[in-house]
Order: C-alpha cells, then structure tokens, then sequence
C-alpha cells in the first residue's frame, strides 16, 4: 500500500458504523478521524485538515445539511460526501446547493463510497437518471420531504401545509423510503 496522503473525516454518531467505515476507507488508503457530533466535527475538520469528508445528515439533535456550509467555508478543497438513511431528492438538491460533492444513501457499499469520495465537481460526467415512473409511494415521500425542506424541518408546519396529521405526518418520516 502507498503512503497515507488522503485524510478523512467522518461525522457520524452511529459509532460502531463510524468504526466500520474508518477500517474500510483505511483500507483504501485514507487516513481516518471520527467524529459523533457536529461540535466535535467542526474542531476536529479545523485540527486534522481532511482532504475528504463522510458527513452523517442525521446527528442525534443536529442535522448534518447544517454542516455543510461551516465544513465548506473551513475546507473549500475538500471532497465532502452526505450520508443519509432517508434518501430524498429534495435532501440531495439540498445538499448540493449548500455545498456537498455528492450524496449517497445508506447503508453504500465501499466501491460505491470510493466513487463519491474521488469524484469532483469538475469531474461530474453526465448523470444517467433511471426513466422509471415513481410508484405513489415513493412520489408522495418525495413531496413530504420537498415540503419538509421549504419549512426548514418543521413537522408541524408541513403537517399544515399538507392537510394532515402531525402524528400522521410523524409516522411517514419514520418509514424508510420505499424505492419502486
């Protein structure tokens, strides 16, 4: 293995699934530091001056899109990639208009990380974007988390706009998304 020359950073407050990423991307030649807080993500992205980021979007009370500006202005070289276990494309549109490289969904397969973390924004080939009609399902959590984006995550607020619930509302965000 080649010397250590890539420095990552994960922010991730799942510790065992931080540990589990850090030996798999140590793997691969990055030399890892995590973090399970945004705190402690900030001081550490200040301390260890990463040349990439693995950025968890849910962080006990913080929300990872919050993240990205802060880590954006601090690092403006670094490849920075959002994880989330709720995948939405307005979260995606989201992340990358405040910053992030690229946005995956968990759990990502290593190859799949790789590709994220080596990918920069002026090395972005042409997306092939699946044809497939979105099942009801999947369109209506779509338009949940679109509205949810506009009101800055708050479910009362969305549940509003909607017409429903909010317990309603609080039960649909807790499904995962389905994929159809």
């Amino acid at each position: 293995m080649g010397k250590l020359s890539q420095k990552l950073l994960i922010i991730e407050d799942d510790v065992a699934l931080a540990g589990v990423l850090a030996r798999r991307m140590g793997k691969h030649g990055f030399e890892c530091q995590c973090s399970h807080d945004a705190s402690q993500g900030l001081l550490l992205a200040r301390q260890f001056k990463p040349s990439h980021i693995l950025l968890d979007m849910k962080l006990a009370q913080d929300n990872g899109l919050a993240m990205i500006a802060p880590l954006r202005q601090l690092l403006p070289d670094v490849v920075m990639v959002l994880l989330t276990g709720y995948a939405s494309i307005a979260t995606a549109v989201e992340a990358i208009r405040l910053g992030a490289d690229n946005y995956l969904a968990k759990p990502a397969d290593t190859q799949t990380l790789l590709n994220a973390l080596n990918v920069r924004p002026n090395e972005l080939a042409d997306v092939e974007l699946d044809d497939a009609p979105l099942s009801p399902k999947r369109l209506e959590w779509e338009h949940i988390q679109q509205v949810l984006t506009a009101n800055g995550g708050n479910v009362s607020a969305t549940a509003r706009q909607l017409g429903m619930h909010r317990r309603t509302l609080q039960r649909k965000l807790l499904k995962k998304p389905v994929h159809e």
